[in-house]
């Protein structure tokens, strides 16, 4: 299931966004806040992903008729919006030396924060919908590229790149978890489970490479892909490309 940002009203999405006509609870009402209905969407998302998300669980969860949420929240997909630009916040701030170090380390921050709100994944940014948080993380996450030789729009690129990767690994990750969950066996288990019945049908000598290659990866990882492995080869790898683009700048060609 895939939810896009910016499906909802721009402007009282934006309005949310940026509590710009915050209402307060009437009289004799629950104490409901667009806040409180926010949290209480991330709670739901976290436990059992964007599937589980409506107005009327969102509304269950705080004990209040459904109808009750649109006083302070338009829809689902304006929800969703506030809801995604909230957990931006949970992203560490600190300052380190030096742009590899920082983008290894805003890396790793975007890692984790897929890891704690997987749902994350299930959001496709069909829009780009600037909100407190989303704008805070964004300006910090440039700022340890400024001033290093590259031009706005490359800054922008660099920072989209790393981004990009860590998505795919948390995506690694998350399919791994949740197949151990479901299937209630590790990928180890799994693969001793089918070496057997391998055994007697894959020939080495037919596919030297393949299981060259396979046996020494399985005995890396003793599995036969590790995400964490992919992340950090990858992060290493566009770090060092970013790196020749830095240099082509210090040391332009003659």
């Amino acid at each position: 299931m895939i939810e896009h940002t910016g499906s909802g009203d721009p402007a009282r999405t934006l309005a949310l966004l940026w509590r710009t006509q915050e209402r307060t609870s009437r009289k004799g009402k629950p104490d409901l806040s667009v806040d409180r209905i926010v949290q209480a969407g991330i709670a739901l998302a976290d436990a059992d992903g964007l599937k589980a998300l409506s107005m009327r669980r969102v509304a269950e969860s705080l004990g209040v008729g459904t109808m009750s949420l649109y006083t302070y929240v338009p829809g689902k997909g304006e929800l969703i919006d506030v809801m995604v630009d909230t957990v931006q916040a949970a992203t560490g701030r600190e300052v380190v030396e030096g742009w590899r170090e920082h983008l290894t380390y805003v890396a790793r921050e975007n890692l984790a924060l897929y890891r704690r709100h997987p749902w994350l994944l299930q959001v496709a940014p069909s829009r780009t919908v600037l909100g407190p948080q989303v704008a805070a993380k964004y300006d910090f996450e440039l700022r340890g590229l400024d001033g290093i030789g590259l031009s706005d729009v490359e800054m922008d690129s660099v920072l989209n790149l790393v981004l990009g990767h860590v998505q795919n690994s948390a995506r690694g990750l998350t399919a791994a978890a949740v197949t151990e969950k479901e299937t209630g066996l590790t990928d180890q288990q799994w693969w001793d489970a089918a070496v057997p019945f391998l055994m007697t049908v894959f020939d080495p000598a037919r596919y030297p490479v393949a299981s060259r290659v396979g046996n020494a990866v399985g005995e890396a990882h003793q599995s036969a892909f590790s995400p964490e492995h992919s992340f950090e080869f990858g992060l290493s790898m566009i770090l060092d490309g970013i790196a020749q683009l830095i240099a082509t700048r210090s040391h332009p060609a003659s």
